[in-house]
């Protein structure tokens, strides 16, 4: 059954206190990845949610950011690119990161890890290193506008998506100076071209040389990273009630940052993101564009017409999300980020609609399901045909099925937490965190 699927994707991927996107093409720990795989794992065990979330905060840098990759230092240098030896940094723990960061999902996760088994030792432990992660994004992203910016496309989750076409003409591309290891796991016409990883290098080569204070070329407040920012404030309202904290700060920031959203990323049915150097709107047929509806102070008008926007051009309505809209001429079914139809994107809209259109919140998670049963537990899936690309045995793939399957159901039946034990049988005996959880 799909659900004990899922779970062996998740053991085999696990790494003794996180678990890895994919053991061939992404062998280290990456932070939103872990942020939805801790949402998947509460599901089956909580535990490990848990030593997922305080391992990656293990990592955090003193200034609060959480980098978006936390090497192993187990993994060979030539495995991965760029490696340690490029970023150059070590965390306080004396862990070797990246020095960029990735959307802020992990106080949702955190919050969703206690709902699953109620923990408020665990909250009380994670909450002030949630609040330093958002501290940072403050302090060092915030515009004028009341929005938080991204340095680098891959700070956005979604590296190759058209959205950053026009930001990045002003990135001059240089020589990458080590193979694409990418390339030697997926084929080329699923991942981005030679010219767009050069203009990713130069970039955040060009940050990394500024000590990690300054950005380069590129500056875009992103529609979905500010989303999910405003989400976790609002998941750090929720934490801070359980642990006696005041959460009132926290709803004030979610619906500051809501509203500055609305006020100058929003237009024509769809939130878009700005070029901060510029000033400029970059409109694009991004559906980063309709995360904003899992913001709950989101006004009611705009979430109809987002949801219009969702039915109109991304075709919601058949159940399979693609990233870019179809009808744009930059789409393209089975590049990274620039079509495809990816788990994780899905799970946020189907979020975001749960309480707003739960007819179409069905249909998405039957779209979900429908796809990793077609492909199996693929990176990402054809919209149209749901063939499946990228990586095998992809972690937040199996995790969000976990979450969607234990929401919505499978065949029409939502499974109990004892029937969903039971499916998993001996997976359950394999639920060790090991020794090495961050204190």
């Amino acid at each position: 059954m799909i659900l004990r699927d899922a779970v062996r994707v998740l053991v085999t991927n696990w790494d003794g206190s996180y678990t890895v996107p994919s053991r061939r093409l992404y062998p280290h720990q990456w932070s939103w990845d872990s942020a939805f795989i801790a949402i998947g794992n509460a599901r089956w065990s909580p535990r490990r949610a848990r030593s997922e979330l305080l391992t990656l905060f293990g990592a955090q840098w003193r200034d609060g950011r959480v980098p978006h990759i936390v090497f192993n230092p187990r993994v060979p240098e030539g495995s991965y690119f760029p490696g340690p030896e490029f970023w150059n940094v070590n965390a306080p723990s004396g862990t070797a990161t990246s020095g960029i960061v990735q959307p802020p999902v992990h106080a949702l996760a955190a919050w969703k890890a206690h709902l699953a088994e109620p923990d408020p030792a665990f909250l009380a432990r994670i909450y002030p290193r949630l609040v330093a992660q958002q501290d940072f994004l403050r302090a060092a992203r915030r515009s004028d506008a009341g929005l938080i910016s991204i340095v680098h496309p891959w700070e956005s989750g979604m590296d190759n998506s058209p959205a950053w076409d026009e930001p990045l003409k002003s990135v001059e591309a240089a020589p990458v100076g080590a193979a694409r290891r990418d390339l030697s796991h997926v084929s080329a016409e699923e991942r981005p071209t030679d010219r767009d990883y050069e203009r990713y290098v130069s970039l955040a080569r060009a940050y990394r040389d500024t000590g990690y204070r300054r950005a380069g070329q590129f500056r875009v407040e992103d529609a979905l990273f500010n989303a999910a920012y405003g989400v976790a404030e609002n998941a750090l309202a929720e934490i801070a009630t359980v642990i006696g904290a005041d959460p009132e700060p926290h709803l004030r920031e979610a619906a500051a940052i809501t509203a500055a959203m609305v006020d100058h990323l929003y237009e024509d049915g769809l939130f878009h993101s700005r070029d901060v150097l510029t000033g400029n709107l970059v409109r694009s047929s991004s559906a980063a564009g309709l995360v904003p509806l899992m913001l709950p102070d989101l006004p009611g008008e705009v979430a109809t017409e987002l949801i219009a926007t969702a039915l109109d051009r991304f075709a919601a309505k058949d159940g399979v999300l693609p990233t870019y809209a179809p009808g744009a001429p930059e789409f393209d079914s089975a590049r990274y980020w620039r079509g495809p139809s990816w788990i994780n994107l899905s799970w946020l809209v189907w979020m975001g609609l749960k309480d707003r259109r739960p007819d179409l919140a069905a249909r998405l998670a039957d779209g979900m399901i429908n796809c990793v049963t077609h492909a199996g537990f693929r990176e990402y899936f054809d919209p149209f045909t749901l063939l499946g690309h990228g990586c095998r045995d992809f972690s937040w793939s199996a995790a969000l099925i976990l979450d969607v399957v234990a929401e919505h159901g499978l065949d029409g039946v939502t499974p109990t937490s004892r029937q969903i034990g039971q499916e998993l049988g001996s997976f359950g005996k394999t639920d060790d965190v090991g020794d090495q959880v961050p204190a």
